[in-house]
This record gives structure tokens, sequence and C-alpha cells, in this order.
């Protein structure tokens, strides 16, 4: 008989239940996860969601390709907590880019969130606020339902000590150095 668990279901031994729940998701076929505030969130994003995306990676494309960056949606781990996250955009050197596993919000450059009506709150509080715990130097939320744009940067201890907005679409955004680039919001 096995001792493994003390009953069906009984899983307090799992030696790291952060590092087993994390390890799970990233194993989910057919779909996209994360983990936000230790509630597992599946992602499908609507068509003007990833156009959004897909707008601001073409304009910041070329300075990325001057700078020996990448931009993708790739898993980002907050090693400690009970979060693990996709986000819509990610700026990292390309030398991660080639990471198989997560990265951390301090490897980025940049980290951007669209929001949608079912996850904008999220994107507006927890995930601000733990990319700031987490030392991602930039976040730019695209809040689709305000019809706006912030830009957060500077993170401290107690968030991102610098925000810019939030401007409405329409109004250009400029990302700080290393981009020094203004983005066009009208199409967003």
């Amino acid at each position: 008989m096995s001792t493994a668990h003390e009953s069906p279901g009984d899983y307090t031994r799992v030696p790291n239940p952060e590092q087993a729940l994390k390890y799970a998701i990233q194993h989910i076929v057919g779909g996209r996860v994360e983990i936000i505030e230790g509630v597992i969130t599946p992602m499908s994003p609507s068509w003007a969601h990833e156009n959004a995306a897909d707008l601001i990676r073409e304009q910041i494309g070329p300075r990325m390709r001057e700078l020996g960056l990448r931009a993708g949606s790739g898993n980002l781990d907050l090693p400690g907590t009970q979060n693990f996250y996709v986000p819509d955009l990610a700026v990292v050197p390309a030398d991660l880019a080639r990471t198989e596993g997560a990265l951390l919000p301090d490897q980025t450059l940049l980290v951007v969130e669209v929001t949608s009506p079912s996850n904008g709150d999220t994107d507006r509080t927890a995930k601000r606020r733990r990319y700031a715990q987490f030392r991602a130097p930039v976040y730019l939320l695209v809040d689709r339902q305000e019809r706006s744009c912030t830009l957060f940067s500077e993170p401290g201890e107690l968030g991102y000590t610098r925000v810019e907005g939030p401007y409405p679409f329409g109004r250009a955004v400029r990302l700080p150095a290393p981009f020094g680039v203004e983005l066009d919001t009208a199409g967003f």
C-alpha cells in the first residue's frame, strides 16, 4: 500500500506546489493559460485584442532590430508567488528570446498588456503591481475598454514611480530609452 498521500486528493506533501503548478500549466495541450494571483486563467484573445499588440510590434520593430531585441508573448515567471504570466507582448534581448523556459519580468525591456472585457481589472491592478514588484522596467497598458494607453516606468517598492497617461487612443505615446519611439495609437 502506498503512503505517498494520506488520502486520495491529499496534495499537501507535494515538495514544491508552486513549481508543480507552474510546470503543469506549461504542459496543457491546446491552450494558453496563465496564473493570476493563484487563479488559473485561460487566454483566448480576440482579433481586436491581437490587432493592438501587432500594431505595437510593427511600430517598434525597426528600433528593436537596431538594438538586437525580440518581441513575443513568452512566459514570465514571478518566483515565490502564485503568478505565471503570458503577456500580450514582451521585448527582450535576442539571446534571451532563445530561452525554452520562462523569463523573469526584470529580463524584459518592455511588457505590454492589452485589456479585454474579461481581464481589464487584472491588467490595470494585479499585473501592474506585480510587474513593478518584479522590476519590469516599462509596462504599457493598452486599455481597450477605456480607449486609452498608460505607460508605467521606474519600478519601486510600492509600484511604478513614473506614470504617463492615461492618453486617449489617437494620441501618440512615446516609449522611453532605449526605444525612443512614438507609438501611433489611433488603430488600437
